[in-house]
């Protein structure tokens, strides 16, 4: 049982995120549903309703209770990580409301894990992909949408939202174009003619014309396209070319960066096009890079 008083803090803390932090409503939705299940356990293992009070007294002991039900009950690693984060952000928010001590909590270390590469697709593998999309479609508009779709995920390294966020004021694509990504944080992206085209062509093909109000991309009946048919379209066409599970939409994303670098391209400038707000996540991009490299080599000096 939680304390209204509680839930009104965890409330406000949420608006003081999204407000000051400009945080994205999802991030929001997740920080809300981990720190309320952290404070529905605290409750649950002291036997009582959970207000300010009692809150503020958590010890060493309690964090370590809470971590371990959570990997006892199927909780990963980096799930528990990610949990860890937000109700440390909220004590801490919450300590300097109430003037409480929130060392027992801030000094709990989040459980170590391996972090996931990302998983490009080679670069003759990202062209049958966009090639191979066209042919999953009966009708010459869709297969032309499709393709363009993958096309400029691949081509400006845009996640899916933000593909289709793009209205009919986006086009004809522009040299550049303003995207609004997490957290509503700006970036500008280069259009590269292979994505220009490929919209071009689409648009050509399409029942609709594109107004400034409207999706750009379209489904079947003229709504806004939903993600989980360019999922789907990926999925046909990755069983066609023998590509593993990974090769998802936002490989596609990940496949720009690492071709960028591949290519010579500069970390900071990779990181501006894909809009990552630390260089960290960007550096990932090394590390696969590096990982090729090691695979090409081993290929051609074998060990004896």
């Amino acid at each position: 049982m939680i304390a209204p008083a509680l839930t009104d803090a965890l409330s406000k803390w949420l608006d003081h995120a999204r407000a000051i932090d400009d945080a994205a409503e999802n991030t929001l939705k997740a920080y809300q549903a981990d720190v309320l299940g952290f404070l529905a356990f605290m409750g649950e293992h002291h036997g009582g309703q959970q207000g300010l009070g009692p809150i503020a007294k958590i010890s060493v002991s309690d964090m370590r209770s809470w971590m371990a039900r959570a990997r006892s009950g199927g909780v990963g690693a980096r799930t528990l990580a990610r949990q860890l984060s937000a109700v440390k952000s909220f004590y801490r928010w919450l300590a300097e409301r109430e003037g409480f001590e929130p060392t027992a909590v801030l000094s709990t270390r989040a459980p170590k894990f391996q972090k996931k590469l990302p998983r490009p697709l080679a670069e003759d593998a990202a062209t049958a992909m966009i090639e191979t999309v066209e042919l999953q479609a009966s009708e010459a508009w869709i297969a032309a949408r499709d393709s363009a779709v993958i096309t400029v995920l691949y081509g400006c390294g845009l996640r899916i939202s933000e593909a289709l966020s793009l209205t009919g004021a986006d086009y004809p694509l522009p040299a550049t174009l303003r995207i609004k990504g997490k957290g509503g944080k700006e970036r500008i992206v280069p259009v590269i003619d292979a994505a220009r085209d490929a919209v071009s062509d689409y648009v050509a093909l399409a029942p609709f014309d594109p107004q400034p109000g409207d999706p750009l991309f379209r489904g079947a009946r003229g709504g806004a396209l939903n993600p989980r048919i360019v999922q789907k379209v990926m999925e046909r066409a990755r069983l066609q070319l023998g590509l593993p599970a990974t090769a998802t939409p936002h490989a596609m994303r990940h496949s720009f960066a690492t071709h960028l670098l591949s290519a010579g391209g500069d970390l900071r400038a990779i990181q501006e096009l894909l809009g990552h707000a630390s260089l960290s996540t960007t550096q990932a991009y090394t590390a696969v890079d590096t990982a090729r490299l090691l695979e090409v080599y081993d290929k051609a000096h074998p060990r004896a």
